[in-house]
């Protein structure tokens, strides 16, 4: 094992606004996380969602250990990721809090269907992947939570939800490739340093 060790540093760092303000450049897709069974279900909105390994399937998301649905994923062992589309704005929005919904008053007006695991997938997602957990790593406010997919519904829409300088964001894949394409670095053929 190829390990290094870092000393951990005590003293004070960043401060917690100036380190929010450096993430909000980062663009993010938006996903729905969905845990639990029957009626004890919750969900929440996530940015954090990242893949791992292909062989095998296996994801990473991060989650802040006091949301309701980490005690879920913890004792259940399993979770569901939802990739949301351009026109899921309302569900982003319900599932991070607006309007003051919990539990399983946020899945109202979506569809879903239970997973094998029996985890709530949102049947209008881009994607639904319904995972078991390999590992929980606690670490400071987070679980950074490793999951082996187990299964992928998936849908034939193109427009993605993903967020920016804390604003929700549509990436249509058409659109936005040939915008792209006029303003993107013309492709010639460059010197190579020290030639």
């Amino acid at each position: 094992m190829n390990a290094i060790l870092r000393p951990l540093v005590t003293e004070p760092g960043v401060p917690a606004a100036e380190f929010r303000s450096a993430m909000r450049h980062l663009t993010g897709g938006v996903s729905v996380i969905t845990a639990g069974r029957g009626r004890d279900i919750t969900g929440m909105t996530v940015t954090s969602v990242t893949s791992l390994s292909i062989d095998p399937p296996t994801l990473i998301v991060n989650i802040n250990r006091d949301a309701s649905s980490f005690p879920l994923i913890k004792r259940l062992g399993a979770f569901g990721v939802n990739v949301l589309n351009a026109d899921q704005l309302d569900i982003a929005e319900r599932f991070a809090g607006k309007g003051g919904l919990k539990g399983v008053d946020r899945f109202c007006g979506s569809n879903w269907n239970a997973s094998a695991s029996g985890t709530p997938l949102l049947v209008e997602a881009l994607a639904a992947i319904d995972c078991e957990v390999e590992e929980i790593v606690e670490r400071h406010s987070h679980g950074i939570i490793i999951g082996r997919v187990r299964e992928i519904r998936s849908a034939a829409r193109n427009a993605a939800l993903a967020y920016w300088h804390g604003q929700y964001v549509a990436i249509d894949h058409e659109e936005d490739a040939i915008r792209m394409a006029q303003v993107s670095v013309p492709s010639q053929r460059r010197s190579r340093p020290g030639k």
